[in-house]
């Protein structure tokens, strides 16, 4: 059975609007339905039939930004199904239900609960379905519907940036492109004209414009200066409704700078500048400095300076400052206010990188005039040359003129000058110098073989200032003069074979000359006129400078005559002629058939060097008896014995030896040495008795020296102290050296440094009655006239 159902949907807005409802494409209905859809159009109403599922709804339509009292009304939901007795409810899901947009269950009222944002969101997709509250079953299939949100003009143009920043160069034509801004607009550019933007200008005339439609910001105003001005600021509106009234707005800020182009030339600010230089300026030193102005900025004011005329460009020069831009005038070459006073130059200032747009604007560079004036100050005197060169003979005189060197004072004044010559250069003093007329003069004779150049140093002084001084160096050669003979140029070792034959080789000699002729040596050989036919030997010249010794006959012996003296005469052939004659030695030698030599005589040997047999035989005689002299010193001063502290042996006074056992007696002088006595180092060795072997060898304690120690007693009382109780300490006498005197002797004190504190003699008789063993000392000090003795 085919059912019919009829769905009449109400779209409400802000007016109230009858849109008849688009049929769905989607059935989920298993059965299809003849559906009739009612709507009212805006002319009349009419009756549409097709074939459709039991219920359908139109899109719907919404109002961004609603503000009325109460929700706004979206649209409403029925089917032909719906009786009105309330058995079905209505149910609405999908894309804000139940918060934005709510639904009355029994009516199928929709209603928006809050405030849309079309910016935010345009397009809502909902699902509605219709079921049965008693059975709780769908009476239709649940289907899909839509709420479009409709755009009003709630939102004002925005820029990309809040501010832009363009450059443009100067002097740029009308119409120019700067820059261009862009605004947008977020309302709905497909409904009316919320989006249509249109740019002015509302800062920035008459020097700038903006498209409407683009947003390019052009050039208004021809040929603007950046020296005049160099920053522009240019604000740019954007409004919507395509600028109409009510549209909004929104602005932004474009920062323009003009760029600098070259269209200015250098200018000199004034159109000649003044400088001065002392004439000791030396070249290289900067005099002062110009500077043409230039209001370019950067490569576009660099300046380039040069001299383009005068008459001091080859006396002075002028050098770009890169970092400033300033010329500097440094001077060139030496200057001399004696030859000229005062200069002109002719600056040219030229920019390096012209820009040929504006050429036509005039040249681009300027010239000014700079004069300078050179200053007169005390200059030293000036040799007439930069250096001299003086030849002399190495024979010249003492005291004769060998050259002269001539000074002048520069200045005006022409101040005298004095000459010297500076020891520090001619410490032999071999030259000097007449101080009024710089004439050089020998003081030494020269020797050219020894010193062939001197180079010295001479002072030129003004006498007003003797502060103002110049040198000059004097190279002074030495001329040879043929004053020394030529002489052999070795020393030659010569032998002849006892089997020579006549007519043999058996020497070359050649021959030096210390004297250096100009057409070089030529030496010529030949034997002293005394032996001018010899019957040994001849000489004969090579022609090169050399000669060879010839054997005349056939064999020599070695017996009868072992060696030959060979004088020989040789001359130079400079002016005067010098000779001066060689003897050779010759020795006879056994060789063998090759004529190499074996053996020659002793004799001959030692004839060479000067010294004969009988010599010898005495220096090696004078060399033993000095060894035997040698030998006998060292054996005496090693048997020389010590001499004796005590010379006598009766000198026994402020000696005292003490005896713990009984001795030997009087005449026992082997138990003890007197000489420990008087050298104190000998207390630390161990001294072995030498009249008895003892039995036993001990170990002889070393103790630490003692006798630094100031307190003489302290260290007798150690000492004794050390020796009772030492086991080691042998039985048989020891010596102990006492520098003080104790106070418990039996027989009282026995020294005589008491003796001088007593008026009178002291009684020494009672040393008779001590025994024999003071006899000695009894018959010493009983006697009266003893002290005396």
């Amino acid at each position: 059975m085919r059912t019919h159902s009829f769905l009449t949907v109400f779209l409400w807005s802000s007016v109230f609007y009858v849109i008849h409802m688009t049929p769905s494409q989607k059935r989920t209905n298993k059965h299809s339905h003849s559906e009739r859809i009612t709507g009212l159009s805006e002319n009349d109403g009419k009756t549409l039939h097709r074939t459709k599922r039991g219920w359908m709804w139109n899109q719907f339509f919404l109002l961004e930004e609603y503000t009325g009292p109460d929700t706004q009304y979206v649209g409403k939901l029925h089917t032909d199904q719906d009786k009105g007795d309330g058995n079905l409810k209505y149910i609405l899901t999908g894309d804000g239900a139940g918060s934005l947009f709510i639904i009355d269950e029994n009516t199928g009222d929709i209603h928006a609960a809050k405030k849309l944002d079309r910016e935010e969101k345009s397009l809502y997709v909902l699902r509605a379905k219709a079921i049965d509250r008693k059975t709780g079953r769908q009476v239709e299939p649940e289907s899909e519907f839509i709420i479009k949100i409709h755009d009003i003009n709630d939102n004002e143009p925005k820029f990309t940036k809040d501010m832009y920043t363009a450059s443009i160069p100067e002097m740029s034509g009308v119409g120019t492109s700067v820059i261009q801004v862009t605004a947008t607009d977020a309302d709905d550019a497909n409904y009316g004209n919320s989006a249509k933007v249109v740019y002015s200008i509302l800062q920035g005339q008459p020097y700038f414009s903006v498209d409407p439609e683009t947003g390019i910001i052009k050039t208004a105003l021809p040929d603007m200066s950046r020296e005049n001005r160099e920053q522009y600021q240019v604000v740019i509106q954007a409004k919507d409704m395509g600028g109409q009234m009510g549209g909004l707005s929104g602005t932004t800020t474009v920062n323009i700078t003009l760029t600098d182009v070259n269209d200015n030339p250098p200018r000199f600010p004034q159109s000649s500048y003044q400088f001065s230089s002392p004439e000791s300026a030396p070249p290289g030193t900067s005099l002062g400095r110009i500077k043409a102005n230039d209001p370019d900025v950067g490569e576009n004011a660099e300046i380039e300076y040069s001299i383009s005329n005068g008459d001091g460009s080859d006396m002075f020069d002028i050098i770009t400052d890169k970092d400033t831009q300033e010329g500097i005038i440094t001077v060139k070459k030496h200057l001399d206010f004696e030859n000229k006073v005062l200069y002109t130059l002719r600056v040219e200032a030229t920019n390096t990188h012209p820009d040929p747009r504006f050429l036509q604007l005039g040249p681009f560079k300027d010239t000014a005039f700079v004069k300078i004036s050179v200053e007169d100050i005390d200059e030293p005197p000036v040799f007439s040359r930069p250096w001299y060169l003086i030849e002399v003979d190495e024979d010249a005189k003492e005291g004769s003129i060998i050259g002269q060197v001539v000074a002048q004072d520069p200045d005006v004044a022409k101040n005298a000058i004095k000459y010297s010559v500076d020891r520090h250069t001619d410490l032999d003093r071999i030259f000097n110098i007449y101080s009024g007329n710089g004439s050089l003069f020998l003081s030494k004779p020269l020797d050219r073989e020894e010193t062939p150049w001197h180079n010295i140093t001479v002072i030129a002084t003004e006498i007003n200032n003797p502060k103002q001084s110049s040198q000059i160096p004097v190279f002074i050669r030495i001329l040879d003069i043929n004053d020394h003979a030529p002489e052999f140029a070795n020393y030659y070792e010569t032998f002849v074979c006892e089997n020579a034959k006549a007519g043999q080789l058996i020497q070359t000699v050649s021959a030096i000359d210390k004297d250096q002729p100009p057409r070089g040596h030529k030496f010529f050989f030949e034997l002293v006129p005394e032996f001018a036919v010899h019957p040994n030997f001849s000489v004969v010249d090579n022609k090169d400078n050399t000669a060879g010794i010839m054997t005349r006959r056939n064999g020599y012996s070695r017996s009868k005559t072992s060696t030959y003296l060979l004088p020989i005469i040789i001359f130079d052939n400079d002016y005067p002629i010098q000779s001066s004659t060689g003897t050779l030695t010759i020795r006879v030698c056994a060789c063998d058939s090759r004529g190499n030599m074996q053996s020659c005589s002793a004799e001959a040997l030692l004839l060479p060097a000067g010294l004969s047999t009988g010599a010898l035989v005495a220096i090696l005689l004078c060399i033993i008896i000095l060894l035997v002299l040698v030998v006998l010193f060292t054996a005496l001063k090693r048997q020389r014995k010590k001499e004796p502290l005590i010379i006598s042996k009766d000198d026994v006074r402020d000696n005292i030896v003490t005896y713990n056992d009984e001795g030997g007696g009087e005449e026992d002088t082997q138990a003890f040495d007197i000489g420990t006595l008087r050298n104190p180092e000998a207390r630390e060795e161990s001294k072995m008795r030498r009249d008895v072997i003892p039995e036993t060898i001990f170990q002889i304690r070393r103790t630490a020296p003692l006798w630094e120690n100031i307190d003489v007693q302290d260290f007798i009382h150690r000492r004794l102290k050390e020796n009772d109780l030492d086991p080691a300490a042998p039985p048989y006498d020891s010596l102990a050296t006492y520098a003080y005197e104790g106070n418990d002797s039996i027989a009282n004190s026995l020294s005589s440094l008491e003796s001088l504190t007593t008026e009178g003699n002291q009684d020494y008789d009672y040393l008779s009655d001590w025994g024999p063993r003071f006899k000695k000392l009894a018959d010493m000090y009983g006697g009266e006239d003893s002290d005396r003795d």
